[in-house]
């Protein structure tokens, strides 16, 4: 087991040096000058070059590269004695370090938070933004799994054990449409239909945040109104793909022999669904659920951008539009990590699960 673990330990930190290396080449490769954002038009010289060498721009695009890894990483090498050297450790950026390895002449191997740089529109620090906006998103992206899981597995079961029944097909056509919209056109009918035409009646807006402050005490308040819109929107995608994969692993779990004797021991039909089948349909499930929730993570942007919601989607969308390469980097680099985390995750329960997953 032990060793299963560190194998998918391994290929996740190889995942994310690949994912590091795309982002990396994708966004220098982009048309854009960051000393315009950072300074504006009119600049001497004197400050683009300062500005150059603070970004690392004036060195070959490997160093570039060399440097982004040494930002990024946990254990990395830094200069601790000449703050005129670029690898000097800067506790601004990285915080209070942990020297582990001492080479002599200022050169260390130390332990620190890793650094995903500043903003180029306002000068703060990267984590600080993503810090603020990502446990809104989280808080979206959960509500959504738990809805599309719970609704999804029930409606799987009910169309498994009604086969061909006009319910069945009804589900079905409704589970086809909602693979098929996509997720802002989806958003921007509810948001007017729900939050807007139909306001007087359920009580809602088409745009909020999980905050919400006062007009007159200046206070914000915790609004959970305003999650049910866009926790339905971004729910309905994997909420169609859980009833369709429940229903097709139900129907073949219902004809494996160890359910007909089930049956056949006079067993009621509840617990033959609950305590024999559903166990063992299950497996395919949960595989596309901890999949969808690191989707739903990456792929609350547009959702959040039509409901005004205030997570790390949404200012990953004004980075976008303002070029802010930084946020989008860092955002991208913080969703492959929750991407590969959660994998890990799903695929050690799996092995402490099934030890047939172990063997293979």
């Amino acid at each position: 087991m032990g060793k299963f673990i560190v194998k998918r330990i391994f290929y996740g930190f190889l995942v994310l040096l690949g994912v590091i290396t795309v982002v990396f080449l994708l966004f220098n490769v982009l048309p854009g000058d960051p000393i315009r954002m950072r300074m504006g038009q009119r600049t001497d010289q004197k400050s683009i070059d300062a500005i150059k060498e603070d970004l690392n721009l004036d060195l070959p695009l490997h160093k570039q590269y060399f440097m982004f890894l040494n930002d990024l990483s946990f254990i990395s090498i830094h200069d601790v004695e000449h703050p005129e050297n670029r690898f000097y450790l800067a506790e601004k950026k990285y915080g209070t370090p942990t020297q582990l390895v001492n080479f002599g002449n200022g050169k260390s191997i130390v332990m620190k938070a890793p650094y995903l740089r500043r903003s180029y529109i306002n000068q703060r620090p990267v984590w600080d933004i993503i810090s603020s906006t990502l446990p809104e998103t989280v808080v979206l992206a959960i509500t959504s799994i738990i809805f599309a899981s719970i609704i999804g597995i029930f409606f799987g079961i009910l169309t498994a054990l009604y086969k061909n029944s006009w319910f069945d097909k009804a589900v079905s056509v409704f589970s086809t449409l909602g693979m098929a919209a996509p997720s802002f056109f989806t958003a921007l009918v509810i948001a007017w239909l729900f939050g807007f035409l139909w306001r007087d009646y359920t009580g809602l807006k088409n745009i909020g945040s999980l905050y919400t402050m006062d007009v007159y005490t200046g206070e914000s308040y915790l609004d959970l109104k305003n999650l049910i819109l866009p926790a339905f929107t971004l729910g309905i995608r994997p909420l169609a793909l859980i009833i369709q994969l429940t229903r097709s692993s139900m129907l073949e779990v219902l004809s494996f022999d160890y359910v007909r004797t089930a049956r056949a021991k006079g067993l009621s039909g509840f617990k033959v669904i609950v305590k024999h089948a559903l166990k063992n349909a299950l497996n395919p499930v949960i595989t596309a659920i901890s999949g969808w929730f690191a989707g739903l993570m990456a792929g609350a942007a547009f959702v959040e951008a039509v409901f005004d919601w205030k997570g790390i989607g949404n200012a990953v969308v004004d980075a976008l539009f303002n070029y802010d390469l930084p946020v989008v980097m860092g955002s991208t680099l913080v969703f492959s990590t929750c991407f590969v985390v959660i994998n890990i995750i799903v695929d050690v329960v799996y092995a402490v699960l099934d030890p047939r997953v172990r063997l293979q």
